[in-house]
């Protein structure tokens, strides 16, 4: 290799005690250790207790979560034992997405196995290649790798998958570092979860169960005021679904009128990127009512999470319009509609959905239905008080999320300067 292409092997950015060093190497997977197969076995094997058997299920954001185990008896034949800081793959699913979804096992971990569908990557310098396989280089090769009648990939393919790597120092110093980094993510994930937990038990708390009338939990000055309503939602709301528009005059031209569609609302808020906005470009005659309002309450009637998707429109989304299989419901006081969401945007509703979708084919709900939901209501000042107290937890839950979302946006970033490009690496 010449200077010239060894240095196009170096990256952006490296620790100061390496800057001088021009050593990284187009090396394949092989090269850095071995895969170790996975178990094949039956229902039969099936124990409610023994050898721990880790699947494609207990892959969750590069983690091992045990919440869906399998176990088998200790003496099966052909369990290949997994170790701490074994690399856990899918090789084979029913869904694509899962394909090359990867984890480290950690120490600590019960005595395991991997079924047939995972393989183990073991290696010297395992942190390291766990770095490597979040890199976009590894997704890329995972992508071109896919079987063309089934979803996986081939442990013989998997092997030769090549990547730019240091000296084994150089590999330790990025390993630490990101490792690090994904410790505060994890952290970060943890405190998202806790107040996502602890916002579900105070909702459990803050409003009666279904066929009682006074919650569990009421704040002091509330505690002597009586009993709740039950009404049903469309009683409280203004209710509107959106309007058809033609398809030739939906556009991704920027300059039409923004367009509220169900994939732009999401699980407590409206998204929005290049990929999905469309825009509406022709008349407005008529139109005017299904113009959006701040504290609108939005909800997407079909798709996998129904019921699952509503928010709150804020003044980003203002003047935008309403789009069909959208539900819009407006209140005459904010306190209500805030009060109506959480009720909306709560395992209640959600469970309320899951038993009246019957459909077989894409998941949905009618306006009718929405409008059927029952609430319970107290007075208009106890709404406010726990519209109050719920909104404020929505901001801490948002602010972490936010911070979350900025933690694996640096390590990304950081990864893009810490390995050569990957264009860099196949010139």
């Amino acid at each position: 290799m010449s200077n010239r292409d060894k240095a196009a092997l170096v990256p952006k950015l490296r620790f100061p005690e390496f800057r001088g060093a021009l050593d990284w190497k187009e090396t394949r997977l092989g090269q850095l250790g071995e895969l170790v197969s996975g178990l094949t076995y039956s229902p039969d094997d099936v124990r409610e207790t023994g050898l721990l058997v880790l699947r494609s299920s207990n892959v969750q954001n590069g983690k091992i979560a045990l919440d869906d185990c399998v176990y088998v008896d200790p003496a099966t034949k052909g369990a290949n034992l997994s170790q701490a800081n074994d690399i856990l793959i899918c090789v084979r699913n029913g869904s694509v997405a899962l394909i090359g979804k990867n984890a480290l096992i950690p120490e600590g971990m019960p005595l395991c196995t991997h079924g047939a569908f995972m393989t183990v990557f073991r290696s010297k310098s395992a942190k390291f290649v766990f770095q490597l396989f979040q890199s976009d280089k590894y997704q890329k090769q995972v992508a071109g790798d896919l079987g063309a009648t089934i979803n996986s990939i081939n442990g013989g393919q998997l092997v030769k998958y090549t990547f730019a790597v240091p000296q084994p120092s150089e590999q330790q110093k990025i390993a630490d570092c990101l490792s690090s980094l994904d410790e505060l993510i994890a952290a970060q994930a943890r405190k998202v979860d806790a107040l996502k937990t602890h916002k579900k038990g105070l909702i459990q708390q803050l409003f009666p169960r279904e066929g009682e009338t006074q919650p569990r939990l009421r704040f002091p000055e509330f505690r002597d005021t009586g009993e709740w309503e039950w009404v049903e939602l469309g009683e409280k709301v203004d209710f509107l679904s959106g309007y058809p528009f033609d398809g030739p005059d939906i556009s991704q031209d920027s300059s039409g009128i923004p367009l509220l569609r169900g994939i732009n609302v999401t699980e407590g808020r409206i998204r929005h990127n290049s990929e999905i906005d469309r825009y509406y470009i022709g008349s407005t005659e008529g139109l005017e009512k299904y113009r959006l309002q701040v504290n609108d309450l939005v909800i997407g009637m079909d798709g996998s999470k129904v019921g699952k998707n509503s928010a709150l429109v804020s003044e980003t989304d203002v003047g935008a319009l309403l789009i069909q299989r959208v539900a819009r419901l407006r209140a005459n006081k904010v306190p209500l509609i805030q009060f109506i969401f959480q009720r909306v945007h709560s395992p209640s509703f959600h469970a309320y959905v899951d038993r009246i979708n019957t459909s077989s084919g894409i998941p949905h709900i009618s306006a009718k239905q929405i409008k059927e939901f029952r609430i319970c209501f107290p007075s208009d000042e106890e709404q406010q008080r726990i519209a109050d107290c719920l909104t404020s937890l929505d901001a801490l839950i948002t602010a972490a999320i936010q911070e979350l979302d900025t933690l694996k946006t640096h390590k990304k970033g950081l990864m893009q300067q810490l390995f050569p490009s990957a264009e860099a690496a196949e010139a």
